[in-house]
């Protein structure tokens, strides 16, 4: 009977962690895979130096600590204490040229609706805020799409 009750909080557990997994932003996943890297990194060092191996340990701490230093300085930050993006040029967020939008895109003037849309796509796949990437970021992507798409076809 114990074991059934244990098995049912386990799995109680677990479908609540799945689901908390599910709602996670890509940026908390993310940091949580690089605490559970650097836990097992530590892990492996303290079994190391216990069986005598106090070398490789010091090796293998030596390769996890810039990501043991990165996720404490992460930790340290207020979250939404990062820099503030930078105005729209202009200062009133008006209209884009073309030329900003072709920079914005990364592409050559001149360049064909099908490489406007790849690298549309492209880059919102790293911006996209549901992705863990930047409104203003993506707001801008957007508009430079709709700039070049919109007077090329107008």
């Amino acid at each position: 009977m114990l074991w059934l009750i244990l098995g049912a909080a386990v799995l109680f557990l677990f479908l609540g962690g799945l689901r908390a997994f599910e709602r996670a932003s890509v940026r908390s996943i993310k940091s949580l895979l690089a605490w559970i890297a650097v836990l097992g990194g530590l892990s492996l060092a303290l079994l190391l130096v216990l069986t005598g191996r106090g070398g490789i340990a010091l090796g293998a701490l030596t390769l996890f600590g810039p990501l043991l230093w990165q996720q404490w300085k992460a930790s340290q930050t207020p979250t939404g204490a990062g820099p503030a993006p930078p105005p729209p040029p202009g200062g009133s967020g008006g209209r884009m040229s073309r030329a900003e939008a072709f920079e914005v895109l990364g592409l050559r003037p001149g360049a064909d609706e099908p490489s406007i849309r790849a690298a549309h796509r492209r880059l919102m796949r790293g911006a996209h805020p549901d992705r863990g990437g930047s409104d203003w970021l993506a707001a801008r992507i957007n508009q430079a799409r709709d700039t070049l798409l919109g007077r090329r076809a107008g």
